[in-house]
């Protein structure tokens, strides 16, 4: 069983424009005490082609954690335009917020995430070199892809089970949707 459960993402400053900082207002909640931080990341998706592109756009350690409920907002800046090929600028991408524990990744929300030029001329006939500063940026925040990971939170290594050395918790995504993430947080 998860140790560490999100029960809400609000996504901030939504729409804006492309060159403002991403942010996300998180609440989670932890079922006891945890002896090591949280390792809260956002990553920015440059294309979809390859991971070359993408942006970690920070990355911040929460803790220490105590029992109960948490809420925090988390801000980065702007992904780095200069690292995002010309073609990819505008469009649908996606944005990541993911948590680790003890380096295992355990939870990665994405949301599509649309830039388009605010003005309909350019959106008709953009400019061949694309002017980030004409670009808002839309997070699709109705429609998280929530994906959990089963990971060994206790610093044990694999147990003996009848003389046999056998692994405590494999890494294995649980893909949920929307409507179960939202369901779930609900029966809360």
């Amino acid at each position: 069983m998860a140790k560490v459960q999100v029960t809400n993402v609000m996504v901030l400053d939504n729409p804006s424009p492309f060159l403002n900082p991403i942010q996300f207002q998180i609440t989670f909640e932890s079922i006891e005490n945890l002896e090591l931080d949280l390792d809260w990341k956002i990553i920015y998706v440059g294309s979809a082609e390859t991971e070359e592109h993408d942006q970690v756009l920070d990355s911040v350690l929460v803790g220490p954690i105590t029992a109960g409920q948490h809420m925090f907002v988390f801000q980065a800046d702007a992904p780095n335009p200069d690292l995002i090929p010309q073609g990819d600028t505008l469009g649908v991408t996606v944005v990541l917020l993911t948590c680790s524990y003890r380096g295992k990744e355990f939870v990665r929300v994405g949301y599509y995430l649309n830039n388009e030029y605010v003005d309909a001329e350019m959106r008709e006939n953009p400019p061949a070199v694309v002017n980030v500063s004409a670009i808002q940026r839309n997070i699709l925040s109705s429609n998280p892809r929530v994906t959990r990971f089963k990971i060994n939170w206790d610093d044990v290594p694999a147990s003996e089970e009848n003389g046999k050395e056998v692994a405590a918790v494999a890494d294995s995504p649980v893909i949920i949707s929307n409507e179960q993430f939202m369901k779930n947080e609900d029966s809360r």
